[in-house]
């Protein structure tokens, strides 16, 4: 199969590889850069993207806000004039902050998900950032879609569809995941595709689709292009390349999870996600240890009287490499990870 380029508006990555926006700490300057000097989109994720800075404890959200155009301009660098982008959860707390920060900091592409990004198009007007909502069934598709014609006279520049086999939270109940196998995921794939294509021809553009979830290797994004896709979304199979933002310990959970290790879990925040199990995960079945501490302010709906544990505190203690301590987020195939590679290198396999 020939790949053709990604074309969002007036960008063109040469690779149709979007690279996956993981939170704390895991995809930031380093990975994003590298995967778009290779001619793939870089994401960096604003998820506590602070959080090796000074000042963070003190407080949380102005060190994240000051720290997007840092990362930014890191990744810039090693992009060599490739496509960066940002991925803001709108699940986030002071989440037009968010996208105002990294509009004003330039960034080429923002993918926004964890909730509909109802607000979006408003935060971008007159910057030349595209916009991507990330969606998960027919449903919210035809639900952003609309809304932002009607409210905005404007449609998304690239569509997301994160797939029930894809890392970290989840856009499903966990009947929906029980619900979903591969094959009936892919009906749910075609009629998202059928909505973004309708919308575009009535706006007389091409809106660009990726796919998301379960894609590893060159099979995976054959099959996806195959459905009709402009492009594939990964994330899993960048942790465990030498340009990864995360520690070497992290990287190596991965390596070394079995297919066995990969669960489902209920976040702090009420909605399922997927990750590695280890000794964590065991003792907050057995005795969640609360709050203990300061909150963090990350997510919008977070509680910090009734949750089992700091999702934040969780997922740093990951990226940082104490990771039978930690909440490990990952992708359905983390375990077909068995040795550490550089991002050109899976680019290459991924194209030739």
């Amino acid at each position: 199969m020939n790949l053709k380029p990604l074309v969002i508006g007036d960008l063109t990555a040469k690779i149709p590889v979007i690279q996956g926006g993981m939170g704390v700490g895991i995809s930031l300057s380093g990975l994003a850069g590298s995967v778009a000097s290779c001619g793939g989109v870089g994401i960096i994720s604003t998820a506590q993207i602070g959080y090796r800075e000074d000042g963070f404890s003190e407080n949380p959200i102005e060190t994240n806000l000051k720290a997007i155009g840092k990362e930014i301009a890191r990744a810039r660098e090693i992009a060599k004039g490739g496509i960066i982008g940002v991925n803001i959860m709108v699940a986030t707390k002071r989440y037009a902050d968010y996208v105002r920060e990294a509009v004003k900091s330039g960034v080429d592409l923002i993918i926004s998900g964890a909730g509909l990004p109802t607000m979006l198009p408003d935060l971008v007007r007159g910057s030349r950032t595209k916009i991507a909502p990330i969606v998960s069934t027919v449903k919210s598709a035809s639900v952003i879609c609309k809304l932002w014609e009607r409210k905005y006279s404007r449609l998304p520049d690239l569509v997301v569809i994160e797939g029930p086999r894809a890392g970290g939270h989840l856009g499903f109940t966990r009947e929906q995941l029980e619900k979903f196998t591969p094959g009936e995921y892919e009906k749910e794939i075609k009629g998202i595709m059928e909505v973004v294509e309708d919308y575009g021809e009535h706006g007389g553009v091409h809106i660009p689709v990726a796919v998301a979830g379960g894609i590893y290797g060159r099979d995976d994004m054959e099959k996806a292009l195959a459905l009709g896709a402009d492009a594939v979304q990964m994330g899993t199979r960048f942790v465990t390349t030498y340009e990864c933002d995360a520690s070497d310990a992290y990287k190596q959970a991965y390596i070394n999870a079995k297919k066995e290790d990969i669960c489902i879990v209920d976040s702090p925040v009420g909605m399922p996600g997927r990750a590695i199990s280890n000794k964590f995960l065991c003792s907050v079945k057995q005795n969640p240890p609360g709050l203990r501490g300061k909150c963090y302010n990350c997510l919008e709906h977070c509680n910090p009287a009734t949750i089992p544990y700091c999702i934040t505190r969780a997922l740093a203690a990951a990226a940082k490499g104490d990771t039978e301590n930690a909440l490990l987020f990952c992708g359905d195939n983390a375990w077909r990870s068995d040795h550490l590679e550089h991002v050109e290198d899976i680019i290459k396999e991924l194209t030739q």
